[in-house]
């Protein structure tokens, strides 16, 4: 059973950073039978639907919403099964409950238009969030 665990969000004034974590466990680690897969970050607002805000696959190959390219850096521990994503020169419109996401048979990293597109029907694996809030 493959679950996702958020850590890190919290409250922070305009300027600053977070980094948030995701554990992922319960994936097979043997580059003979493992699956490749890709890694995305999702954010999600009371007003707004889920947004895609980065994204990584198994040869570290990034994308980002191009409202966070400079400020955001998205990267995988694989030894850890670890995902992180750094938050730099935070803004309030950066609020949101933070998502980690998984799809399986993935090799090429998505384009935020192709998880944007496909919402909640991107990832085959969700978390339940770490929340961040930032103030101006």
């Amino acid at each position: 059973q493959v679950t996702l665990v958020e850590s890190g969000g919290g409250s922070v004034q305009a300027g600053g950073s977070l980094n948030l974590s995701c554990a992922i466990s319960g994936l097979s680690t043997n580059p003979y039978t493992s699956t490749p897969y890709c890694l995305g970050w999702f954010r999600q607002t009371p007003d707004k639907e889920r947004e895609a805000v980065a994204a990584i696959n198994g040869q570290d190959d990034t994308r980002y919403l191009d409202s966070v390219k400079g400020r955001f850096t998205i990267s995988r521990d694989n030894d850890k099964m670890i995902l992180n994503l750094q938050m730099d020169t935070l803004k309030p419109e950066d609020s949101g409950m933070y998502y980690c996401a998984l799809r399986f048979s993935c090799r090429g990293v998505p384009t935020m238009d192709v998880m944007q597109t496909l919402g909640v029907r991107w990832p085959h694996h969700w978390g339940h969030g770490t929340q961040v809030a930032v103030s101006s």
